[in-house]
């Protein structure tokens, strides 16, 4: 017996049966049902699969649309390069301090309230983003999206993991993870698109529309489900992990223009990881912790954890440097720009719904696929830094091997993470997968942004705060060009680093997950999923 049937017909009030009316009154036929057919499950659950993944792609082309309006906010808004990190990074930061504390409680209290209430958040600040006058209110703007994001990212594949049984489970996990990808992918290109013909709040303003029909959706069709058992919200815990990941990017982001050894970059490090200290310290020593360190126990937890961390922290980062290298290098227009971006996209819709990644996995098993996949993002972003320097070409190249190796590796990576950890703390493993995603994004595009800055500062002989800034002050076209080639070295050396970090990321998650797969870890965990 799984572990999901296992705790159903233990817990007829379950979950599950809470949504499936037809186990709950019989939990011994589950199992046979599970088993015999691939439409066990909530009988509309592809459907509401469909509703999730819209309201999911949302908050994740806000991850990305961004990058592709930095010049135009630069130039609208005053910005420097800081603020534009921090209109990024305030997004990613919040949202990241708030996805456990949002998993847990969506278990607690019910994950279509929080689904619900997640969407009336992101909608509400996505309109105070479109209007906002100057640097600061947009990246407070940006804060109070990253709230709405937190419950949107956690009950979205809390649901999945919810209504589908385990043999359709899998397929769904590799939906849901496509379209997550999508969105990693494709905001450069909706950003581009709407850049084209209005002024940058509409990429804000577009979500509006979108969060009401989700809202409305979400509220006719997706079912009620909690674990009424479930921990109550570790609020101390997600203002002690929010603000020392803060402290510690906002330390990264300040290190180029401040310098790394001076009293504001120290000071903001050494608060930032007191605070994560302090977190780690508080959860082990809470009964029911939003985090339980218990899990770092189970290998095949820490391969997943260690691999999806080190990959975002690549690809995050590479695609914002990726955007600005498209305008400010080659010279292209945002919506040249998001265009150019599409292969990335192309490639892993193509290659998941078409359910290659899925037979790899079957093939080879989760540790050699998430080997192969994160390999070819490496060799795509190398690509990208040694070959697309002054034409599209080897860019071009980067971006559809990039998008092979994602739609190989992420359903593969998104599947282990939830596969060690137990059903009834589907919000929390949920919380915990996109933690990970959104602390490696935020702490790749101010590292890899660090590593551009720093670059840039030691080969251009002008003080400016930003790439346009830089050239007009420059004297003359051969002054300009030397700026725009000093640009363009930093951006190779970052994109290598990102290229570097994918490829760690991958063969680490690789290994660590063979070996535990070798030893057998968690088995009961690793049937909830399977």
């Amino acid at each position: 017996m799984t572990a999901t049937t296992a705790e159903n017909a233990e817990n007829p009030e379950s979950a599950e049966n809470a949504e499936n009316p037809e186990k709950a009154e019989n939990p011994e036929s589950a199992e046979n049902a599970a088993a015999s057919t691939l439409s066990t499950g909530h009988p509309q659950r592809w459907l509401i699969l469909g509703v999730i993944c819209v309201a999911q792609l949302t908050v994740l082309l806000d991850n990305t649309v961004l990058n592709v309006a930095i010049p135009s906010l630069t130039t609208s808004l005053g910005a420097s390069t800081a603020d534009i990190q921090w209109m990024i990074n305030a997004y990613s930061l919040v949202q990241s301090g708030l996805l456990l504390t949002a998993g847990s409680a969506s278990d607690r209290y019910g994950r279509k309230k929080m689904l619900a209430a997640g969407l009336a958040l992101f909608g509400i600040g996505s309109l105070a983003a479109g209007l906002a006058q100057n640097a600061g209110q947009l990246i407070a703007a940006r804060a109070g999206m990253g709230i709405g994001g937190a419950l949107l990212m956690t009950t979205t594949l809390a649901v999945v993991v919810q209504i589908f049984d385990n043999e359709s489970r899998v397929k769904a996990i590799g939906i849901w993870a496509t379209v997550n990808s999508l969105g990693f992918a494709a905001g450069p290109l909706i950003g581009g698109l709407m850049l084209d013909h209005f002024w940058w709040g509409a990429i804000f303003l577009v979500n509006i529309p979108v969060a009401v029909l989700g809202l409305v959706a979400v509220l006719a069709l997706v079912p009620e489900s909690k674990n009424p058992q479930g921990d109550r919200p570790d609020l101390l815990g997600a203002l002690l992990s929010t603000v020392g990941m803060t402290g510690v990017v906002y330390a990264i982001i300040s290190g180029p223009g401040h310098g790394w050894l001076s009293g504001q970059v120290l000071v903001s490090a050494a608060v930032g990881l007191a605070f994560l200290a302090a977190f780690v310290r508080w959860e082990l020593s809470i009964e029911h912790p939003m985090l339980d360190m218990h899990f770092f126990r189970n290998q095949k937890f820490i391969g997943a954890v260690a691999g999806s961390i080190l990959v975002a922290f690549g690809m995050g980062g590479s695609l914002f440097l990726l955007t600005q290298h498209l305008q400010f290098v080659l010279g292209y227009g945002p919506l040249e720009a998001g265009l150019r971006t599409a292969p990335l996209a192309l490639s892993v819709v193509v290659l998941n719904m078409s359910g290659v990644g899925a037979k790899l996995v079957t093939t080879v098993g989760t540790p050699r696929a998430i080997a192969i996949g994160m390999t070819a993002n490496a060799a795509g972003l190398a690509s990208i830094a040694l070959l697309g320097g002054h034409s599209y070409g080897g860019t071009l190249l980067g971006l559809v091997v990039m998008g092979a190796g994602i739609a190989l590796s992420m359903p593969a990576m998104a599947n282990a993470i939830m596969s060690a950890i137990p059903p009834e703390k589907a919000g929390v493993g949920a919380g915990v997968n996109g933690t990970l995603g959104e602390f490696g994004n935020g702490l790749g595009v101010a590292v890899l942004g660090a590593v551009l800055g720093s670059r840039f500062a030691a080969l251009v002989p002008v003080a400016a705060a930003s790439l346009p800034a830089a050239l007009a002050a420059a004297h003359g076209d051969a002054e300009r060009a030397r700026i725009a080639d000093a640009f363009a070295s930093g951006l190779e050396t970052s994109q290598l680093v990102g290229a570097v970090a994918v490829l760690a990321g991958g063969l680490l998650a690789a290994v660590l997950l063979h070996r535990a797969e070798r030893n057998g870890s968690a088995p009961a965990a690793s049937d909830t999923c399977a």
